[in-house]
């Protein structure tokens, strides 16, 4: 029997279950979370809490942040094109994205 990863939605710096619970598999490979309206209020309103702080952040600083997350995502590529399903196009379609 193969289990497939649920993933949750990441809001207000944690990670959590949607409101409803239930999830979807968009191409059959992954379990991704269906967020409600109040999973979209929440984000929403984390984000808006946010800008003060990012925006208060030096220009160099805020740049260190997102290349800091590139290079944590390109460290995990081979994890992302495994759960495309392998092979060459899913990994030409990792390195274009």
């Amino acid at each position: 029997m193969d289990v497939r990863k649920t993933y949750k939605l990441y809001v207000g710096g944690e990670f959590v279950r949607s409101e409803s619970g239930r999830a979807y598999r968009p191409d059959g490979s992954v379990n991704v979370p269906r967020g409600s309206r109040k999973d979209l209020r929440d984000a929403v309103r984390a984000a808006r809490s946010a800008v003060g702080g990012w925006s208060a952040r030096t220009a160099m600083n805020r740049g260190q942040i997102l290349y800091r997350a590139a290079e944590m995502l390109d460290g995990r590529r081979s994890q992302f094109v495994d759960v495309l399903g392998g092979g060459r196009a899913s990994a030409r379609e990792v390195e274009q994205a």
